[in-house]
């Protein structure tokens, strides 16, 4: 046993993983930690103009640049992932400007029609907010392309800790919206600075020339399935995380929607602490084996498998205590959210174990069937919730058929992908 873990330790996949789970989990823990504080600065009505600003950037920023920095790990020489990056800059720059101009002069008719009135004045950060998201898109798939694990892990622990100390400081000041929406927007420039300056450091100690002859319109037209195919597919997703909030506050009560809300919390921390940080080590890793010529089935296979291993713990422990653990930490009152929490294990625990499958796909080429398989599992998940609704009359029963139907949705993908690789 002793030997397996020295085996483990020494693992270079696993000391990556282990290096971009520290910086996650660093970052989490600061924002935990300053919760209780930045909650007694704000009133309820602040955090719900940022909760609806951040729902609404969520929507509209896969459209920032197109999907153009995710490609930039693919290419095998630097000088076209550059490229890429200058594209990427280029398509956020213009649609920054487009929904800047948009907002401008329809911003009346846009308020009215979703109903936006808490973010009014505030509106227009979020085109700027867009673009600062892809400069941080950017340089953050150039340290997963360079496995630059250690500096990206820094930077997002440096980056929390700025960013509460200022709603913290900057609320005794004017605890209101615009300081916690205006921070929010300032973290992704922040983000973006300290990865870069950490790059430059980096490139100055291996200094490298890149030349290339290679034009921005063949780059486009090599890697425009990640505009056809991948940016549609993110904002459907984004929609379709969406469904349940939006379906039961108009089926069910707000508090079934505070329920989801807080079980949804604090079930995707394994998925965001451990799935996001093997998927970014995995990603690269992947892709350097196709590179080879050789089958990433198998890696595949063994990525998602670790995954299950480690997550089937916690998500075992919230489907046998849930509500008791729930109704401990959070009060009697949020018993309700640990019954949700029951049956969102399930599904959650399968999309931690997809994460290196969805990490795979642009690798593989397979964009346009994954946009096809989002299509149908959007309507799957409305019909789901809506049977959920008429079978059981209950949030409960629809939150069971929604986490159900996940599971179907991510197990059939997990078995389509690996087919494929």
């Amino acid at each position: 046993m002793l030997k397996y873990i020295k085996r483990l330790t020494q693992n270079k996949f696993v000391r990556n993983v282990a290096i971009v789970a520290t910086g996650t989990a660093g970052a989490q823990a600061i924002a935990m930690a300053f919760s209780p504080v930045i909650t007694r600065i704000y009133s309820p009505d602040t955090f719900g103009a940022m909760g609806t600003f951040i729902a609404i950037f969520d929507i509209i920023s896969p459209l920032a640049a197109l999907s153009y920095p995710l490609a930039m790990v693919l290419p095998k020489h630097d000088s076209e992932a550059i490229g890429l990056a200058k594209i990427s800059l280029w398509i956020a720059l213009l649609t920054s400007i487009a929904i800047t101009l948009a907002l401008y002069f329809f911003k009346a008719p846009i308020i009215h029609t979703f109903n936006l009135q808490s973010i009014e004045p505030y509106i227009l950060l979020l085109p700027i907010t867009m673009f600062f998201s892809v400069l941080v898109a950017i340089t953050g798939q150039w340290t997963i392309r360079k496995k630059l694990f250690n500096l990206k892990a820094k930077s997002t622990i440096i980056q929390s800790l700025i960013i509460n100390m200022m709603k913290s400081g900057l609320g005794l000041i004017s605890p209101s919206a615009i300081i916690l929406i205006g921070t929010t927007s300032f973290g992704y420039l922040l983000q973006a600075g300290l990865t870069w300056a950490g790059i430059r450091i980096k490139n100055k100690k291996e200094p490298k020339k890149i030349q290339s002859n290679i034009r921005f319109k063949d780059l486009l037209r090599q890697y425009r399935d990640f505009a056809i195919f991948r940016s549609p597919q993110i904002l459907l997703n984004s929609v379709g995380q969406s469904l349940p909030i939006l379906m039961l506050a108009n089926l069910f009560t707000p508090a079934s929607v505070g329920f989801y809300v807080l079980a949804r919390t604090v079930l995707f921390v394994p998925s965001n602490l451990i799935g996001a940080s093997v998927a970014e080590v995995f990603y690269p890793k992947f892709v350097e084996t196709l590179h080879q010529g050789k089958s990433g089935r198998e890696i595949l296979i063994k990525a998602c498998a670790s995954l299950a291993a480690v997550g089937c713990i916690p998500y075992l422990i919230i489907i046998a205590f849930g509500p008791w653990l729930f109704s401990l930490i959070f009060g009697d009152e949020w018993r309700e959210a640990g019954e949700y929490s029951r049956w969102m294990s399930a599904w959650l625990f399968v999309v931690l174990t997809t994460r290196p499958i969805i990490a795979a796909i642009p690798a593989l080429s397979l964009q346009g069937l994954f946009l096809v398989f989002e299509v149908i599992a959007v309507a799957i998940r409305i019909v789901a919730i809506l049977l959920g609704y008429f079978w059981f009359d209950s949030a409960l029963g629809a939150i069971m058929a929604f986490s159900l139907s996940n599971v179907i949705i991510y197990s059939a993908l997990t078995a389509l992908i690996i087919s494929k690789a």
